[in-house]
């Protein structure tokens, strides 16, 4: 069975370029625009990792991963950001959520894959 990522970000044009390069890959991937659509589609369908903006609407990716590891499906579950921050103080935030890694936009697909890989096993 095919590993599931989900993966959250307010820009249509991300989501479908990590779509694209996942399920190329072979991965199984579920979007949401918001932490919050994040949360729902999480706990409704458990994904095998999750890859998050840090700046949307309605609910940020820094309180989209403490909400997330509150709820059991959160706890160990690979959370990988994807954003355009990449401030000292930002990513120690992160990490102190329950980031797993961090991945700077614009990304290259070749890096996307091999985090993955390297997370999902």
């Amino acid at each position: 069975m095919s590993k599931t990522v989900l993966t959250v970000d307010d820009s249509p044009t991300i989501r479908q370029m990590v779509r694209m390069t996942l399920a190329g890959a072979g991965y199984q991937v579920a979007e949401a625009a918001n932490g919050s659509e994040g949360l729902a589609k999480a706990q409704a369908a458990p994904p095998s990792m999750v890859i998050t903006d840090l700046n949307m609407p309605v609910m940020d990716g820094l309180t989209f991963i403490r909400e997330l590891r509150k709820l059991p499906v959160g706890r160990g579950l690979p959370i990988i950001f994807l954003t355009t921050e990449s401030d000292a103080d930002v990513k120690r935030q992160a990490k102190e959520a329950g980031a797993t890694g961090w991945i700077v936009k614009p990304f290259q697909q070749e890096q996307l894959l091999a985090v993955v890989k390297k997370v999902l096993g």
